[in-house]
């Protein structure tokens, strides 16, 4: 199969992945190629679809003719809910209540096929979850100064918390972006999370943008989304998986930090956005030790921020 063949249209390159995205002139498949990468998140998608997680059916997969791995996979649709978000923002940027509706009815989809299928874990599964997923080495190498007693004792107190949560096969990168109302794509990054990891954040990570995602999620939205969730997870667990919000926000605001930190002191637009992730980081981290949680809607936007501090206030 050539990728140049005209049943396939290109749609864009593989962010954090080396390859491309084609859909078919149908619209009902999509091609995607790449390295042998791209071999193990197939691989990996044909398991949970067995395990009755929402992902697109593998239709064919082989080499190319320049050698690389490329895979097909049955369309779930042709808009994310990150564009359908962006397509109903009203004039103050929410979403419409049918987007954040349907992402809550896709999550707890998700949320019920993990729960039903957890993963015995090792005494070290946790915190490697945790390493990963916060990418902990590259943070605290491009910002020693959070590498101190008080972040490492909230980051013990979160592990401590979600000592007794199932762990279960994960997304790793799950967002509005990846979500579409028949299911989830892009399972590149996937891994062991503790339940709930992957969905419970989606609305909130949204404020982690500062504003340039172009959408927001309203407070009912997101008190509704979380109920959804609680009512999967009480089903399948007994217990109320919102409760462990606090830590995954925490977690986020390592992740969001990352590779944050720019190397040429002339972007001053780069140290700004460095220095408002920073920013959010110390206050979900100042959240979390208060109260065992993050209020998202207490973060500043990126303008506001920017407002108080001027870009050449970077170290």
């Amino acid at each position: 199969m050539n990728e140049n063949d005209n049943e396939w249209r290109f749609v864009k390159k593989r962010t954090a992945a080396d390859g491309a995205v084609y859909v078919s002139a149908d619209g009902t498949r999509y091609r995607r190629t790449g390295t042998a990468e791209l071999l193990a998140e197939v691989e990996f998608q044909r398991r949970i679809l067995n395990l009755h997680y929402p992902v697109p059916r593998v239709l064919e997969d082989g080499n190319t003719d320049d050698g690389r791995y490329y895979v097909v996979e049955e369309s779930l649709g042709d808009q994310t809910l990150h564009d359908q978000a962006l397509a109903s923002a009203d004039s103050d940027g929410a979403m419409h209540d049918d987007v954040a509706d349907t992402a809550a009815q896709v999550a707890a989809q998700l949320l019920r096929a993990q729960a039903a299928h957890p993963v015995q874990p090792t005494p070290t599964t946790l915190r490697q979850w945790l390493d990963t997923s916060g990418f902990t080495q590259n943070v605290f190498q491009e910002n020693p100064d959070l590498d101190n007693t008080r972040t490492h004792a909230a980051l013990d107190h979160a592990l401590n918390v979600l000592a007794t949560v199932p762990l279960v096969r994960g997304h790793l990168d799950y967002g509005l972006p990846n979500v579409l109302p028949a299911g989830v794509i892009d399972w590149q990054h996937h891994g062991l999370v503790p339940l709930g990891y992957d969905v419970l954040p989606a609305l909130e990570i949204i404020a982690f943008k500062g504003g340039n995602k172009g959408y927001t999620a309203s407070p009912e939205q997101r008190r509704r989304y979380l109920t959804v969730l609680d009512d999967a997870s009480l089903h399948a667990t007994g217990q109320p998986v919102s409760q462990n919000l606090g830590p995954y926000l925490l977690v986020k605001a390592l992740f969001f930090l990352a590779l944050m930190r720019p190397t040429d002191p002339s972007r001053t637009d780069k140290h700004l956005k460095w220095q408002y992730r920073r920013h959010l980081f110390t206050e979900g981290l100042e959240q979390y030790e208060r109260t065992g949680t993050v209020d998202t809607a207490l973060f500043p936007r990126l303008d506001q921020f920017a407002a108080r501090h001027s870009a050449g206030d970077h170290p």
